[in-house]
């Protein structure tokens, strides 16, 4: 009896995350700042750490305070490894 072939390689699953706009400067990019907040190791208090990510915009759509959504992807430039996905919340 033959085996049945294996479907399609299952790829990992790529992070999301959400953040606000701080740089739209760039050709099709975008500089995101994610906040997250983490208990101190020692002494338990809330510590907001943040990360800058830079993201692909492919229409320039996202502007500066804007909230949106990205997604892991695929290196794109030297230090561009992520994609906008959707803009959560307008700036005022």
């Amino acid at each position: 009896m033959e085996q049945p072939k294996p479907s399609a390689p299952v790829r990992g699953k790529r992070r999301i995350k959400q953040g606000r706009v701080t740089s739209n400067k760039m050709a099709k990019t975008i500089v995101v700042v994610s906040e997250t907040r983490v208990p101190h190791a020692t002494y338990g208090k809330i510590v907001r750490k943040s990360a800058r990510f830079k993201a692909h915009d492919e229409r320039n759509e996202a502007n500066v305070g804007d909230v949106v959504r990205i997604m892991e992807c695929r290196p794109m430039s030297r230090e561009k490894r992520w994609r906008l996905i959707e803009i959560v919340e307008r700036a005022r």
